[in-house]
């Protein structure tokens, strides 16, 4: 008896005559292009920024008058005053760590009077998680929040008058 060995070649989905990048290990070579991009190189996000996009989804929830604490919010007055120095900052009563993967978010704000604290906490707390982790793909383990003071309705007409100037 003898026996008849037969090769064949596998099959690969290419048109009959094309031999251009043809064959298993290219097809390999492509879809691991595709499905390995962190290979190319690493993204890394700068503190600053997650500072940024939590204070202003912070701000972004009714009832919170102001980020930061009295020396804070002060330094902050003066800015907005000074031309030149940069206006208001975003990041004022933002503290974050950020890891590769993670992030944690320390808030101080400050409330308006009949805004039910720990309701409003929670809104911005849920508000700052959802904006971090959309725009930065990184996980938020903790967002501590701080309320430093109420904001009274006749606080804010003290505030809005300016005394006039003796010196011309």
């Amino acid at each position: 008896m003898t026996e008849q060995t037969q090769l064949s070649r596998p099959e690969t989905n290419r048109p009959s005559g094309s031999t251009h990048g043809a064959g298993p290990q290219s097809e390999n070579r492509r879809e691991n292009r595709r499905t390995e991009p962190g290979a190319r190189g690493r993204t890394t996000i700068a503190d600053g920024v997650v500072a940024k996009i939590a204070g202003l989804a912070a701000r972004s929830v009714p009832g919170v008058q102001a980020m930061g604490g009295g020396f804070t919010r002060g330094m902050g007055t003066v800015r907005e005053r000074v031309p030149g120095a940069g206006g208001r900052s975003v990041t004022g009563g933002v503290k974050v760590e950020v890891g590769e993967v993670q992030t944690a978010v320390d808030l101080s704000i400050i409330v308006e009077y009949g805004f039910p604290i720990v309701e409003l906490a929670s809104d911005v707390r849920t508000e700052v998680i959802a904006a971090i982790e959309r725009m930065t793909g990184l996980e938020v383990v903790e967002v501590n929040i701080t309320v430093t003071d109420v904001k009274l309705p006749d606080e804010e007409e003290e505030e809005e008058q300016v005394p006039e100037r003796r010196v011309v």
